[in-house]
């Protein structure tokens, strides 16, 4: 280690270290437990992400707000290239290692009562663990090789937990769709890291991307903006970049490759949670906090375009859905589409302040949705019903039922939605306002972002709206259709109530600002707020929040008018843009017409090949030798054999008469010589 750095300063990165070790620990000792079903793993796991917990307050508390600390020893040596792993901690790395960990507790000490039953109970947390592990290590690693290494690691362990339940055959296909898709990401990032290696010959994340990085597009000095002294040659810089989008589109699930995020809902829903609030998705935006400084306007502006119609097109989408953890998956592929767009834009701060944000209410979110579809399934169990636990169509009233996790529902919504004294009104209302002013006087298309992103947010609304009107408002459907069904809930014991009450605090304002309506006043904004930070000197910063307030309280009441006062339109459920939204765009079946079917032709037609032509060739080759080497051995037992055996019969014959002559009998010798006379004498006369 770096030891000029002073001793409590170093203390401070063995914290981050034993942080980030202690659910390998935990994963360790759940491998070794016996049985399938040992409850000691589930709380072998939640201790440690509870230690993991308290060790990244005390760090975050150590490097918040003060000069990053960059430890590092040298890992080994290539020719003359040696490279370092270390551990960078800046405000990037504490804010995500404290979220990553307070997220991950409350899912797990849910995860020891909605897992309960399982039969595969050790299993899940021993996956959970290695999760929480990879994650936590991705975000302290200083080098790109060992941040591609846990990179990698997040996506296997996501692999594992989406398909944990393997015997279903939607949770395989779900968790190989995931891992494929992400494969690609992972090709783009690799290349990117080869690319930045030949060309600057480090891996280091300071080196390469810190303040006046070698690769930082542009950097203040003396308050002037001044070009680095080293760039990207220019092809290397849209290659590199290309790669990077594609690796926070697939982890992120941004467009075009989204697809996996919906599907991956066939794990557990804490699982989801987790996935979907701090971990999983989440690496992709951090990634881009990370090599931020690499990107130019023209790449900054594609960001924003790509973030933007994702937010948008994942909006629409979860407006017909029905399954209530697909809608909330949508929902999160529309977020994380404000964030990227965020980033485009220069919202930097906004974009990472939303990301903590979100990973409250979303979390919130999914581990309602698990205890409204535990109890759902608990009533189809009981009644013996053909329904799916997770179509909202089914549900209807629940707030009087479960009125715990009504409130925590309402909260969450709202702080998704980004209604004033929530959290999320705090973030969302500040990368809109940035989008306006990040277009104010540029060529009218530029408009089309933060109006796109004003829809995307109205849209949220009404999806939201319809999710909880449908869940809590209202009748109880399945007792509207059949009366005599035994209903039985509640919110669940401590173990449930605890973690949404954890969460639900956190969705709140005072959390993150002490004053509710000025994003700005936001600890986590005014940490990463660069030079370009705009103080309220437009009519933005009025104008915007008040039209989304009014139009997002006008909407959740026309969805609630809609599906539950039923006195005003319902929509067309057989048009174009009905269909286009239910059949989320299309999407996928394009890729399973345009891309998958292709394959799997060229994948039979290659195996057709191989089998009845290349096999066939080899086959016919195979006969034809066999045939020859029977012909071969006929003629060499008959033939070649037989002339032998003819040979030695004829000499034989010819030795056995020859040998009667030498039997030492005098009358046999005068026999002999009498006859060779006389066969003379005939010979001669014959002549």
């Amino acid at each position: 280690m770096n030891t000029s750095i002073p001793y409590q300063d170093i203390s401070v990165a063995y914290y981050a270290l034993a942080a980030v070790v202690m659910p390998l620990i935990a994963f360790l000792i759940n491998v070794c437990l016996p049985g399938k079903t040992n409850k000691a793993s589930g709380w072998v796991s939640t201790l440690a992400i509870f230690t993991s917990a308290v060790l990244s307050a005390l760090v975050f508390s150590k490097i918040w707000g003060q000069q990053p600390l960059h430890l590092q020893q040298l890992w080994f040596t290539i020719g003359a290239n040696k490279l370092y792993a270390g551990v960078l901690l800046n405000n990037l790395s504490v804010i995500l290692l404290l979220l990553v960990s307070l997220i991950a507790l409350p899912v797990h000490i849910y995860s020891t009562a909605y897992m309960s039953h399982d039969a595969s109970y050790k299993r899940y947390f021993t996956y959970l663990s290695f999760f929480c592990f990879s994650m936590l290590a991705l975000v302290v690693v200083d080098s790109m090789y060992l941040f591609y290494a846990f990179w990698e690691l997040v996506g296997f362990s996501s692999y594992l937990l989406i398909g944990f339940w393997f015997t279903k055959d939607k949770a395989v296909y779900a968790n190989k769709k995931a891992f494929i898709i992400n494969r690609i990401g992972d090709i783009g990032l690799l290349v990117a890291i080869i690319i930045l290696f030949t060309q600057f010959h480090t891996a280091d994340i300071v080196q390469l991307f810190g303040d006046n990085g070698l690769v930082a597009q542009s950097f203040i000095k003396n308050g002037i903006w001044v070009a680095p002294a080293t760039q990207l040659p220019a092809v290397y810089q849209y290659i590199a970049c290309i790669g990077i989008m594609l690796a926070v589109a697939a982890k992120s699930a941004q467009f075009p490759l989204h697809t996996w995020l919906p599907d991956a809902m066939e794990g557990p829903t804490s699982v989801s949670a987790l996935i979907h609030a701090a971990t999983m998705v989440a690496a992709g935006v951090f990634l881009l906090g990370r090599v931020y400084p690499i990107f130019n306007t023209a790449e900054l502006n594609a960001l924003a375009i790509i973030g933007c119609f994702t937010a948008f097109m994942a909006a629409t989408i979860a407006l017909t859905q029905n399954d209530l953890k697909r809608i909330l998956a949508y929902s999160t592929i529309s977020q994380l589409g404000f964030m990227i767009m965020a980033m485009g834009i220069g919202a930097y701060a906004s974009s990472l302040f939303h990301l903590v944000t979100h990973a409250f209410f979303k979390c919130l979110l999914f581990l309602i949705a698990g205890i409204v579809i535990h109890q759902m399934q608990h009533i189809k169990e009981e009644n013996n019903l053909d329904i799916d636990p997770q179509n909202i169509l089914y549900m209807g009233g629940l707030r009087k039922k479960l009125p715990f996790t009504f409130i925590a529902a309402v909260v969450a919504s709202l702080a998704l939605i980004g209604l004033p004294l929530t959290s999320g009104y705090l973030s969302k209302d500040g990368i809109l306002i940035q989008a306006f002013e990040w277009s104010d006087g540029k060529e009218w298309y530029y408009r089309m972002i933060p109006v796109g992103a004003i829809i995307a947010s109205i849209l949220t609304a009404f999806y939201i709206g319809r999710l909880i009107v449908k869940v809590f408002f209202g009748e109880f459907r399945l007792q509207k259709i059949n009366p005599y069904i035994h209903i039985h809930c509640n919110d669940g014991g401590w173990q449930f109530k605890l973690p949404l009450l954890f969460l639900t605090v956190c969705c709140l304002f005072p959390l993150f600002s002490l004053n509710p309506l000025v994003y700005e006043h936001a600890w986590i904004f005014n940490a990463f707020s660069g030079p370009g930070f705009l103080e309220r000197v437009n009519m933005y910063h009025t104008i915007i929040p008040a039209f989304a307030l009014l139009i997002n309280i006008l909407v959740m009441y026309i969805a609630y008018s809609i599906y539950v006062k039923r006195n005003t339109f319902t929509f067309d459920q057989t048009g174009f843009f009905f269909r286009l939204s239910y059949h989320e765009w299309y999407i996928d079946r394009f890729y399973h017409l345009a891309i998958v079917k292709p394959i799997l032709a060229l994948s039979n037609a290659s195996s057709w090949f191989d089998k009845n032509i290349i096999d066939g060739f080899i086959n016919l080759l195979k006969n034809i030798v066999l045939v020859i080497s029977k012909i071969t051995a006929w003629i060499d037992k008959y033939i070649i054999d037989g002339f032998l055996h003819l040979l030695t019969a004829i000499v034989q014959l010819i030795g056995n008469f020859a040998r009667n002559f030498q039997s030492g009998k005098i009358q046999y010798y005068l026999f002999s010589m009498l006859a060779v006379i006389l066969a003379l004498f005939i010979l001669k006369t014959l002549i």
